[in-house]
């Protein structure tokens, strides 16, 4: 009987899944709205639907209520699957909301904070912690209960969506927890909603393996981090507490050690903590010539052994953690051997210091580019707010930037004749806000006793400079994101949404020949170019 409720509860999930998706591709391509929004860290040229949560909500509902109508005392009697129901999808209204209309950082973080201290308040919470090397309990008391309960739920919630950086990942991954889940889960009466989801997610990764045409978005994404984060709860009855909330930990290991690296590394810079970029593990990967779908299925299969580590702790009742947490820390070494990423753990004290060093310039340019975001809403034209750029651009060092958008381009550079210069080329928004390439002058490098040494750099052109290959990246990211969100301020003040930003508004779009094969903006005996994604 239950072999034929888990195959039904899964195949219900994967056909509404499937039908979901391909329904929300088609609704999609006459809706821009339903696109995600571009920015400087996807490598996609088209637009691509980020409402995939709503299959994935009808999947996991579809398959709730046929379990609950042909398996009643599994579901319909159990009031920690009506809580885990509920609460999921609760979640994944909040951050559906956030998809159609941006809600801010901390409207969405007060949201999934009520949602995750409601499902607390119906009983869900951690009490205690058994700690097999103690041989005892951990009592948590009314307080400590409530706030670690609410802090799991929101960090498990928000982790799924961080990992959501690169085709099919964050899918991938959710479907691993989702199988952990099912056996951490089984007699408790959830696991049927569980397999559920995992159907739902094999239904949407059809349409989200690379190359992917939708995306899961928040809504998908917050819904599947409550969902791993109240099962593991809800499954820590059974006695086996530390077991069952680390098991889903091995799982995102690799997730959890990447956003733990993002986190420290914006902070010792200066950048917003999340703020996306491209240095995540997976950006790395791509940037070394690997395709998406293999960086992807590498990923998979690391992930995969963490899993198998999992299903031996929560087997094993916690026993076998010491051993699975040596043989994990194992793997994470060979591995970061293999793709040259431990090469960097041995210079931890330069890129500290080299992180220290252009924290002062970040920060300088983050307080230009909300300067620059304020004029978008002041500024009486396109041309103007250009000027304001160039400013911002003279100011960070930059030593020459082009501007083309639909009617015409714009470019301003000094006279700087250095031998060595990088640039950095910025499609927005798929072109709609231009196309905006930054140049400045690059520190080269000389060989000395076999090491690479930094030379002076002398631009004849007056002003500061920005040479070093790291910093120049970020500001030149910095500052194509500040004129995104300028133009967007300059639209939206002046009522013209969903309209292609022009020098002149009334102008007709033309075709130049930088429109269709950019130059270069000044003739430079060596240039390194970073074209963005």
């Amino acid at each position: 009987m239950q072999l034929f409720a888990i195959l039904a509860t899964g195949g219900i999930g994967l056909l509404v899944s499937l039908w979901a998706n391909h329904l929300l591709i088609q609704l999609a391509k006459n809706s821009a709205g339903l696109h995600r929004p571009h920015d400087l860290h996807h490598g996609h040229t088209q637009a691509i639907p980020r409402i995939g949560g709503i299959a994935l909500a009808a999947g996991f509902l579809a398959a709730a209520l046929v379990a609950t109508l042909v398996f009643p005392e599994e579901l319909f009697l159990n009031s920690a699957a009506w809580s885990i129901g509920i609460g999921s999808l609760c979640m994944f209204a909040l951050g559906l909301w956030d998809d159609l209309s941006p809600l801010g950082a901390r409207r969405k973080l007060l949201g999934q904070v009520l949602i995750s201290a409601a499902v607390c308040v119906s009983g869900l919470t951690v009490e205690r912690i058994h700690v097999p090397l103690m041989g005892g309990d951990l009592e948590l008391g009314f307080f400590g209960s409530f706030s670690l309960t609410v802090l799991w739920l929101v960090a498990l919630t928000n982790l799924i969506n961080l990992i959501d950086g690169v085709d099919g990942l964050a899918g991938g991954i959710a479907l691993m927890l989702m199988l952990l889940l099912s056996y951490v889960g089984y007699g408790q009466g959830v696991h049927l909603l569980c397999v559920g989801m995992a159907g739902a997610l094999i239904g949407f990764l059809r349409y989200n393996f690379p190359p992917a045409r939708i995306y899961m978005g928040d809504g998908g994404a917050y819904m599947l981090g409550f969902l791993v984060g109240v099962t593991t709860i809800v499954s820590s009855q059974k006695g086996t507490v530390i077991a069952a909330l680390v098991a889903p930990l091995f799982v995102l290991a690799l997730p959890i050690l990447d956003t733990a690296l993002a986190i420290v590394r914006r902070g010792l810079q200066g950048l917003p903590v999340f703020r996306p970029d491209r240095r995540h593990i997976h950006h790395r990967v791509l940037g070394m010539g690997w395709s998406r779908r293999r960086t992807v299925l590498s990923i998979y299969c690391f992930c995969l052994v963490f899993m198998v580590l999992g299903f031996v702790i929560f087997w094993s009742r916690g026993q076998w953690l010491p051993i699975a947490t040596g043989v994990g820390a194992l793997v994470i070494l060979i591995t970061a051997g293999k793709l040259s990423f431990s090469r960097e753990w041995f210079a931890v004290g330069r890129i500290i210091g080299n992180s220290l060093q252009m924290r002062g310039e970040i920060q300088y340019a983050l307080a230009q580019i909300r300067w620059l975001e304020l004029e978008g809403r002041r500024c009486e034209s396109v041309e103007e707010l250009w000027t304001d750029l160039t400013f911002i651009a003279r100011k960070l060092g930059f030593k020459a930037a082009r501007l083309q958008l639909e009617d015409g381009e714009r470019l301003w550079q000094t006279d700087c004749q250095c031998r060595h210069l990088q640039s950095a080329t910025h499609k927005l928004q798929q072109g709609r806000l231009g196309t905006l390439e930054l140049r400045a002058c690059l520190r080269a490098s000389t060989e000395a006793d076999g090491a690479k040494l930094p030379t002076e750099v002398v631009c004849a052109a007056p002003g500061p400079v920005v040479a070093d290959a790291e910093v120049f990246e970020i500001l030149s990211e910095i500052v194509a994101e500040g004129w995104m969100k300028a133009a967007r301020a300059w639209i939206k003040e002046r009522g013209l949404a969903d309209v292609a930003l022009r020098f002149d508004p009334e102008s007709s779009p033309v075709q130049t020949a930088a429109q269709s094969n950019p130059l270069p903006l000044a003739s430079a005996p060596q240039a390194a170019r970073r074209p963005s994604a």
